[in-house]
């Protein structure tokens, strides 16, 4: 499945196409392309590389005795927490693109889009594992839904509890601080995650970066303002990436080369998605996708 993945040279080569169009139909002709490409807009085309990641999964779980699946599952909370983002983008009448289709990796998706409303919403997520978000506005619904997905994804174990708790930062400081929104306390309404409640109050993303848990605070590291947010998550990717490859390297019996096979796919597919919104810029400048990718 790795070797499925079309690396940075070649996602390089999309964003420097001059148009979406010609840089789906460079994709088509990928492991990317096994559904239709040419024609959709970005958001689904970024949506359709997002499946085909999903369906992977839902492969490599078949292949996995139980734990596997388990790792599996709590790491596809991603799709169902997009699921969910969609819904309540639908609720607000807004369009949105079609759902993640999990089968087996399903947390509580087949009750979660019968619910009508944000708090119908929450009430299902409370009698579920995501468990109860803390809030019924859509706001709250998703903090709590992230802030729980990180707390599962912790729970694997190294490296994935590095990633997490830096994920949930960026997350944090996003909503707080990140350019357009103004400076102010985002509680997780009791939705346990993964850095506690040391963050509580901070002011600035300066204050937030002191206060951070030890093993959160490489994810904001050399970044002094809210512009500089998306070198992070930049960031946050390429270390993903690499432990993903140090994990596939390893030859023991446990779940390391799954977790990694994960994380390498699913950063070859964020490269891929961000490829495809410069060319549908007009392919350039490309030191802004070398910045970022």
């Amino acid at each position: 499945m790795v070797r499925r993945c079309i690396g940075a040279d070649a996602a390089r080569e999309l964003a420097a196409c001059g148009s979406l169009a010609e840089a789906l139909q460079a994709l088509a002709t990928t492991p990317y392309g096994r559904g239709r490409l040419p024609g959709l807009t970005l958001s689904a085309a970024q949506h359709q590389i997002a499946d085909a990641i999903l369906w992977d999964l839902r492969v490599l779980a078949g292949w996995l005795p139980g734990n596997g699946v388990r790792l599996l599952r709590a790491l596809a909370g991603w799709f169902e927490l997009a699921n969910v983002e969609e819904m309540l983008e639908a609720m607000a009448g807004r369009p949105v693109d079609a759902e993640f289709v999990l089968g087996a990796l399903a947390t509580a998706w087949p009750r979660l889009r019968q619910a009508s409303s944000p708090a119908g919403l929450r009430t299902v997520l409370a009698a579920s594992a995501w468990g109860d978000p803390g809030g019924d506005t859509a706001e709250a619904v998703l903090m709590g839904m992230r802030s729980r997905w990180a707390a599962r994804v912790a729970a694997v174990g190294e490296p994935a509890r590095s990633w997490a708790v830096g994920a949930e930062a960026l997350m944090l400081a996003g909503q707080r601080f990140a350019a357009g929104r103004v400076a102010r306390d985002t509680p997780l309404n009791g939705a346990p995650g993964t850095l506690g409640r040391t963050v509580a109050g901070v002011a600035t993303l300066d204050e937030l970066s002191r206060r951070l848990p030890v093993q959160a605070r490489w994810v904001l590291a050399d970044i002094s303002s809210p512009g500089d947010l998306w070198r992070a998550e930049a960031a946050w990717w390429a270390r993903v990436e690499r432990d993903g490859f140090r994990l596939l390297r390893t030859s023991g019996l446990d779940s390391g080369p799954v977790l990694g096979a994960v994380a390498v796919m699913a950063s070859d597919a964020w490269r891929v998605r961000a490829a495809l919104e410069i060319a549908a810029r007009g392919g350039g400048p490309l030191e802004a996708y070398d910045a970022v990718a």
